[in-house]
């Protein structure tokens, strides 16, 4: 029985913390090295785990894992619900869409279709970040009650101090703003400098925001004249994909 809970430990650290490495799961866990690699080597095996960074032997989550969770939340498998409404609009925009998950007070990258441009933004599936560092995560709390939103700017954004993240005051009225526009705005700020993205929410049938579509794209490349027309497809899309949870 302990060995199964350590080995749970272990995926429960891994997807809070990755990508990150058998010392540092050692130290957060406290389990011995040699029983935390045991722990990573049978959830490899299982399928739930992968070396995402094999030059410094860190581990993530897979995708098993992130379905699991999306079935756990009560939703189907976003990612084949949304699939080809994120390829249509990479297409109609030859640019990159991430499609995440709300998961508490974090935003998870679970699809992605890039942009077949050279220069182009890159953000792995599985990468996890603060609701109020992305523009997709603005969008969501736009959906919130004021109260939700008050308890999600407690957190203090430290592991991003020296990135251009908002404040709380700021923040508050990019949420207002996102809630008049229906979508959300970031061009070099916040967590990715040197990239402009417009998100839109996606919510389940009661309304409750739960995931969000993002056009991700170079600034070098970003034209604010076309901000209004690629927005646009931007809340198609995400309404869309809300339209299909409903129905599914």
């Amino acid at each position: 029985m302990n060995s199964v809970l350590s080995t749970l430990r272990v995926l429960e650290e891994v997807a809070v913390r990755q990508p990150i490495g058998v010392s540092e799961l050692a130290r957060v866990t406290q389990i011995p090295k040699s029983s935390v690699q045991r722990c990573l080597v049978t959830l490899q095996q299982a399928g739930w785990l992968r070396v995402v960074d094999p030059e410094h032997a860190r581990w993530g989550v897979t995708m098993k894992a992130l379905a699991i969770g999306l079935r756990g939340a009560g939703e189907q498998d976003l990612r084949d619900l949304a699939a080809p409404v994120v390829k249509r609009l990479a297409t109609e925009t030859e640019e990159t869409v991430q499609l995440g998950l709300r998961d508490g007070e974090d935003y998870v990258i679970v699809a992605t279709q890039e942009s077949t441009h050279v220069v182009r933004v890159i953000l792995e599936v599985g990468t996890r970040l603060p609701l109020r560092a992305t523009s997709a995560g603005v969008a969501i709390m736009s959906r919130l009650a004021s109260t939700d939103v008050d308890e999600l700017l407690k957190r203090e954004l430290r592991e991003y101090a020296q990135s251009p993240v908002l404040s709380s005051d700021e923040l508050r009225e990019e949420i207002r703003r996102t809630a008049g526009l229906g979508y959300a705005r970031n061009v070099s700020g916040w967590f990715r400098p040197h990239v402009a993205s417009l998100a839109a929410a996606i919510t389940d049938p009661s309304g409750r925001p739960i995931a969000g579509v993002t056009l991700a794209v170079p600034e070098m490349r970003y034209d604010n004249s076309q901000e209004e027309t690629l927005a646009a497809l931007v809340v198609a899309a995400a309404d869309e994909i809300s339209t299909l949870i409903a129905s599914a």
